[in-house]
């Protein structure tokens, strides 16, 4: 069984930055690709960031792009999402999502392809 915890949400005025960490609580991250997804209320929980196990491949939704940036320390058994310039519609809770996989280099991008969930962690961004 692994466990995830989500940690880093808060308050930020709209342009600032937050840096959320996901960690594992019983069990390490190693052979899984991790991936960090949101939900605002009343609406689908979608894809952010994910990365690979190797940390070789990482992939972003559009309207993240060029703004955050998912990274790991698997000796720290800790995933990363940096995010910057953040905008009143980055305003969800975020969760971190991981899944254990034969290929080292593969990072899912849907929310079936997950198993394991963290509990979510709130990100506001005011405007």
């Amino acid at each position: 069984q692994v466990q995830v915890v989500e940690s880093g949400g808060g308050l930020v005025q709209v342009g600032g930055s937050l840096r959320l960490s996901c960690a594992a609580s019983t069990r390490t991250f190693k052979g899984y690709a991790t991936g960090w997804f949101r939900q605002a209320p009343g609406n689908e929980r979608d894809f952010v960031a994910a990365i690979s196990w190797s940390g070789g491949s990482t992939d972003y939704a559009d309207s993240v792009k060029g703004r955050f940036t998912i990274s790991r320390d698997n000796a720290k058994n800790t995933v990363y999402l940096q995010m910057n310039s953040l905008k009143p519609e980055d305003t969800a809770v975020y969760y971190c999502a991981a899944v254990f996989t034969i290929d080292s280099d593969y990072a899912p991008q849907l929310r079936r392809e997950y198993r394991y969930w963290g509990q979510g962690t709130q990100v506001t961004v005011s405007s």
